[in-house]
């Protein structure tokens, strides 16, 4: 990824979702666990077109600020949940009914979250 701590890494992606207006961030630190992956990054838009305008922004803004890009994105054409592959942290961008659907953040019980106050 980069030479920097991963938690400066979910910071820049959080700032950028952030930028998106996304909603209801959360971060799921799963570095104690035996998981596939150390973060999940998770927020939500309110329509199609603002889940693929925060994922956009994110890309984007991780881009600029850290230099780095995603290896994968999935989910751009329908936009109702968007995944980021970035290698050790997974960026997740849903429509709140398809979160509320899947409710990943609590699929890792003991991974510690924490929740991020919406910026208006």
């Amino acid at each position: 990824m980069n030479d920097k701590p991963i938690e400066q890494f979910v910071d820049t992606i959080v700032k950028g979702m952030q930028e998106a207006k996304a909603k209801r961030i959360v971060t799921v630190d799963m570095q104690k666990l035996d998981a596939p992956c150390v973060f999940f990054i998770i927020c939500e838009g309110n329509s199609s077109t603002h889940v693929a305008s925060i994922a956009t922004e994110v890309k984007n803004f991780v881009r600029e600020v850290a230099g780095v890009k995603p290896f994968a994105v999935d989910g751009l054409e329908a936009a109702n949940w968007v995944a980021m592959d970035y290698g050790e942290l997974i960026v997740h961008v849903f429509q709140p009914e398809i979160r509320e659907f899947y409710d990943i953040e609590h699929l890792w019980s003991d991974a510690e979250l924490n929740e991020i106050a919406d910026i208006d």
